[in-house]
């Protein structure tokens, strides 16, 4: 199968860059596919293909660019070109650009492939059914929000014209069949990154480093947090670092410099800025905590798969997403009320002042982690584009 997916790619800063980067890691070890076609957005460095693993060829064609009005040409175009048995869409509804129009236009991708008759799946990331557009940085406006609600609407009803659209939550699903009566839904879970050998549980205590790990802004804040690691180190004495690793959310430029200036007085808080891939075993593993301080979520936590393949104990909101996950995958973490810092420092002390409710966590996590690894969910994919084409020539025999 010469297979096409269509996504963000290191060296992107464009959301879901990571995974499709781990997805095509294990896409390129899979004995049915003789070529991957990345088609990408455009970035000054070069992609990241140098796997040390063998594999088959992989074909990259830069023919999108974030916030272009353009790209609904462009990647037909280069799909014209390449010519793939198949094509995936690695998606989320702000995948294209911030921008409505340009994000609109990119989601009709999956309707073009249709109408070319290639057989496709979006992977879906998340729903606007279940994303808080105040807090997720959309528009707070009440009205608007009724807009958007009707344009996601409408864009969902488009992606659904795919021949599969994988969804990585049952809830998802659940929506998506109630509200659409959809039947080409499909729950494939988002799968762990990497599974390294189980970890010895040990981390470094001088400092004992408090991490969170993403793209700040929006709903996910970090001022909170700096101020409850403040009150356990005062509560408890213990020596804490705060490292706040990542980027500004795209619609939140300056967010994370504005808080460093801010909190300059509060000593031990490190910003990492980007992770590169080869940063990311350290970054996790010399840490003793991941908090995800968000006020709602908008997917499923690519970081809470990555925490758990690290067997790391995480703090959590028990709100959206994360609390399903918890539910459905079998992840454990201590739970904070969103807003309240004294709630989130209270999560924190519970697991830094308990060694062995640390290593229970992590040990717990773990085990969630392993049981969706990404050569799995890669198979998982795999045999769903089998049935579409098998549907597709079974269709044909009949016809003819």
């Amino acid at each position: 199968m010469k297979l096409a997916i269509v996504t963000a790619y290191p060296p992107s800063k464009v959301t879901l860059n990571e995974y499709a980067y781990h997805l095509v890691k294990h896409f390129r070890q899979k004995d049915d596919i003789t070529e991957l076609i990345l088609l990408t957005d455009t970035t000054k460095g070069e992609k990241d293909v140098a796997f040390t693993e063998a594999g088959c060829k992989i074909t990259i064609k830069e023919c999108w660019s974030f916030n272009s009005f353009s790209n609904i040409l462009s990647v037909t175009k280069a799909i014209n070109q390449t010519k793939p048995d198949a094509v995936l869409f690695n998606l989320q509804f702000m995948k294209f650009g911030d921008k409505k129009a340009a994000a609109a236009l990119g989601l009709m991708l999956p309707l073009v492939c249709k109408l070319k008759k290639i057989p496709n799946i979006v992977l879906l990331h998340n729903i606007l059914e279940e994303v808080d557009l105040g807090s997720a940085g959309f528009t707070s406006n009440k009205l608007m929000q009724k807009i958007y609600g009707f344009i996601g609407s409408t864009l969902t009803r488009l992606i659904l014209q795919a021949d599969t659209v994988a969804v990585t939550m049952q809830k998802y699903v659940d929506i998506l069949e109630a509200k659409y009566k959809a039947k080409n839904v499909k729950l494939i879970p988002h799968g762990t990154f990497e599974i390294p050998l189980e970890p010895d549980y040990k981390v470094p205590t001088s400092p004992m480093q408090i991490m969170t790990f993403g793209k700040f802004g929006t709903y996910k804040k970090v001022e909170g947090m700096i101020e409850a690691v403040e009150k356990v180190r005062q509560s408890t004495g213990l020596d804490l670092e705060v490292v706040i690793a990542g980027t500004d959310n795209p619609n939140v430029p300056g967010y994370l410099a504005k808080v460093q200036a801010d909190y300059k007085h509060i000593p031990q808080v490190r910003f990492t800025g980007y992770v590169e891939e080869y940063e990311v075993p350290t970054l996790f593993n010399e840490s003793a905590v991941v908090v995800f301080p968000y006020t709602s979520t908008t997917g499923s936590s690519g970081v809470l798969h990555q925490a758990g393949s690290y067997g790391k104990a995480v703090v959590m909101p028990d709100l959206g997403d994360l609390a399903l996950l918890v539910q459905d995958e079998g992840y454990r973490g201590e739970f904070f009320e969103a807003t309240s810092v004294e709630s989130l420092a209270q999560a924190i002390e519970k697991i830094v002042t308990n060694v062995a409710y640390r290593i229970e966590l992590g040990k717990v996590n773990y085990q969630a982690a392993t049981a969706h690894p990404m050569s799995e969910i890669a198979t998982l994919y795999l045999d769903t584009f089998k049935n579409i084409i098998a549907k597709k020539s079974n269709k044909g025999t009949v016809m003819a």
